[in-house]
């Protein structure tokens, strides 16, 4: 007794695919559906008959909805430096101290000045000043580096 070999695959084939079968008749609109169905080719956003949106198109409410990507800024660099500091103002370490009128100072970027103050005071070498500094209109020697008048800002 020998089972034909053809018999077999083709009745598990139709045990598999009875139960799809009677589903693709429920959404192409067939009777027995009960109604109509919005068509194959909605998108999402879109209304059904009935005028209410379909569920895809609302965010979930623990998760916001993403702006659209032409909304977001360009993020470009300042056209003038954020934090500008007023003309002729240094900081500068005292290099030279003493009651004056004659100090050595340098600027926390390096550069050496020979400053006439006489309004200053005494200053100690090593302390960190902000001062207003001028081209000097009196002649003085107060030693090595560029030659200024200071007063305090």
């Amino acid at each position: 007794m020998t089972r034909p070999t053809t018999a077999l695959p083709a009745a598990l084939a139709l045990v598999l695919l009875a139960p799809l079968a009677g589903c693709a008749g429920r959404e192409s609109g067939s009777a027995g559906s009960g109604g109509t169905t919005p068509p194959a080719t909605a998108r999402p956003g879109d209304a059904d008959p009935a005028g209410t949106p379909s569920a895809s198109s609302v965010a979930p409410a623990d998760r916001p909805t993403q702006p659209p990507a032409t909304a977001l800024p360009t993020l470009r660099p300042p056209k003038e430096p954020t934090d500008t500091r007023p003309t002729g103002v240094i900081t500068a370490r005292v290099t030279r101290g003493g009651d004056g009128p004659c100090y050595g100072m340098v600027t926390l970027d390096g550069i050496e000045y020979a400053v006439h103050g006489p309004g200053l005071g005494v200053l100690a070498e090593g302390q960190l000043l902000t001062l207003r500094v001028t081209a000097q209109t009196v002649r003085m020697d107060c030693g090595p580096g560029t030659p200024v008048a200071a007063s305090r800002p």
